[in-house]
């Protein structure tokens, strides 16, 4: 399993528990409003974003947005959409892909929360006779994500996923994966 160094470093940066101001109530105070009714309480958004640049260079933009399901703020869905450019001046190499998700989310406990995402992503490749053709790859990912508050509404993440459906076109090798991510609402 590849983790870099510095999400490893990152993640042990953040506390271990996280909290909510949503309950909060002193003597002199009303009780806090509660976030379950309103549909813009319900909602959150996230995503990733992915750089690097050099003789390789890669770029990862995916937004998504997701919406509370039940009452006690456990389950969740949404859906993301992705755009990953890649370019490797070794071999004159230049792609785009674009793709979609569908993702649910329960919260375990607090800070942590298990993760379970279908998603396709269309990838160009290159034949060896210089023409390109384009295709729909699948993803199961399943795994889980920790989450720590950074006050008010926002929180950062991180989650470790794997591909189960293997498909011999993903990019993932049967590998697990790591991201890091900041989100608002979840």
């Amino acid at each position: 399993m590849r983790i870099p160094l510095l999400g490893a470093v990152l993640l042990m940066l953040f506390p271990m528990s996280s909290r909510s101001q949503d309950y909060v109530q002193t003597p002199t105070s009303k009780p806090a409003k509660s976030r379950n009714g309103s549909f813009s309480d319900r909602v959150y958004f996230g995503g990733n974003i992915g750089l690097s640049f050099g003789t390789i260079t890669s770029i990862q933009v995916e937004p998504m947005a997701g919406y509370i399901l039940d009452k006690n703020r456990k389950l969740s869905a949404g859906l993301g959409i992705s755009y990953w450019y890649y370019q490797d001046q070794r071999f004159d190499y230049e792609s785009n892909s674009y793709g979609y998700r569908i993702f649910s989310r329960y919260r375990i406990i607090q800070p942590l929360y298990a993760h379970v995402e279908y998603s396709q992503q269309n990838f160009e490749y290159f034949r060896v006779d210089g023409s390109t053709v384009r295709q729909w790859v699948p993803f199961l990912l399943v795994g889980g994500g920790y989450v720590a508050s950074m006050g008010g509404r926002s929180a950062f993440t991180a989650q470790i996923l794997w591909d189960v459906l293997q498909d011999v076109n993903s990019p993932y090798g049967g590998q697990p994966f790591f991201s890091l991510g900041v989100g608002i609402g979840f």
